[in-house]
């Protein structure tokens, strides 16, 4: 515990090694350093809980983000359905302009949101991936630089970061008191994974019917299916949010047990002589 309360792990302290011991020398010969991820892996877990205070907050301005376009996307689709049940209806002068303005502000506040949130993510992601190492290599699946680029790879990043996030998740159970391994349910996880993936695909189709869209009522179709698509990328954000905070406690717990090892006992003194 540092003077102000905190673990040497949330604080981004060390603990101190026990009498006598020294931290393990890094690997000098020309393979890969300690564990299956290979570069750059320390011997000491680095705190993610900073990070991870920064992406739940971003992630919070995605769902108002969220919020803010869904309102603007259903008032224009009021327009164009007016419009669908009376041609005689002009919407292309001032309300409807107005609209589409707003409409154009929320997409961009949304997509400013996203594209930081996203980058926040990943630094807080590689982060977690690399403390997995420290913890559990033995059950990782891909090495840390795939919590980067598995989000990049066409196609395989529908499938690449969730293996990422899976072995993160089972080297992240703090394990019994007697070094055994626990074994937590992944249903946090395979939330968040199905809700992004679900989000990202519904996502695609609302926009492409979007741009094909011409006559008003297809305009109007289109916008109430881009409305639902941004309603599950809100789900998504708020999973997101749990995911987040669930792997970031787990990691805190597991270094705790991980640094009460390196603590020596300390020397219960005898009895004094008379």
């Amino acid at each position: 515990m540092t003077d102000e309360g905190l673990c040497t792990f949330c604080s981004g302290t060390r603990p101190p090694l026990p009498d006598g011991a020294t931290a393990p020398a890094p690997a000098t010969g020309p393979g890969p350093g300690p564990g299956s991820g290979g570069w750059g892996v320390g011997t000491w877990p680095r705190s993610p809980v900073g990070l991870s205070r920064a992406v739940i907050a971003l992630l919070g301005c995605v769902i108002a983000s969220d919020l803010f376009v869904i309102g603007a996307g259903l008032h224009l689709r009021g327009l164009w359905e007016g419009l669908a049940a009376d041609e005689s209806l002009n919407i292309y002068i001032d309300p409807g302009l107005r609209a589409q303005e707003l409409y154009d502000l929320a997409g961009n506040v949304q997509t400013a949101a996203f594209l930081a949130t996203g980058v926040l993510f990943i630094i807080w992601f590689h982060r977690t991936r690399r403390n997995a190492e420290v913890f559990e290599s033995g059950v990782q699946r891909m090495g840390p630089g795939w919590a980067v680029g598995g989000w990049f790879v066409p196609v395989a990043n529908l499938w690449f970061p969730y293996r990422v996030a899976s072995g993160i998740w089972e080297a992240s159970v703090r394990l019994h008191p007697d070094g055994g391994r626990r074994t937590v349910p992944k249903t946090v996880l395979n939330l968040w994974w199905g809700g992004w993936i679900v989000s990202v695909l519904a996502s695609r189709i609302a926009v492409s019917q979007w741009n094909r869209a011409r006559e008003p009522e297809q305009i109007s179709d289109a916008a109430a299916l881009v409305a639902a698509a941004d309603a599950l990328d809100l789900v998504a954000a708020a999973l997101a949010i749990v995911f987040v905070r669930a792997v970031t406690r787990m990691q805190v717990e597991r270094a705790g047990s991980r640094q009460a090892a390196t603590v020596p006992e300390r020397a219960v003194p005898g009895p004094t002589a008379p």
